[in-house]
């Protein structure tokens, strides 16, 4: 299946464990030698409170590890802990 990176911003990123809607995807991360994606990039939200392993200043890294199933009109991570 060939996916388009401006396909991917248009989805909605949700947090399976706890149904949250995370926003939009600001930035990717690619791996151009082995041409895959490294991570994806939101915004953070609530006051910038989220997971330390994940974050970086006033962004929600979420590694491509996570996610779990790329939908036609959304995009399901898996995050633990209370963002």
């Amino acid at each position: 299946m060939l996916l388009k990176i401006s396909d991917l911003r248009d989805r909605e990123i949700i947090n399976i464990n706890d149904g949250r809607r995370l926003g939009p995807i600001k930035d990717i991360d690619l791996d151009l030698e082995n041409g895959r994606i490294q991570t994806i990039i939101l915004p953070a939200y609530d006051g910038g409170r989220i997971l330390s392993i994940f974050s970086k200043n006033d962004e929600l890294v979420i590694p491509w590890e996570n996610i779990r199933r790329i939908g036609v009109d959304a995009i399901l991570v898996e995050l633990s802990g209370h963002m």
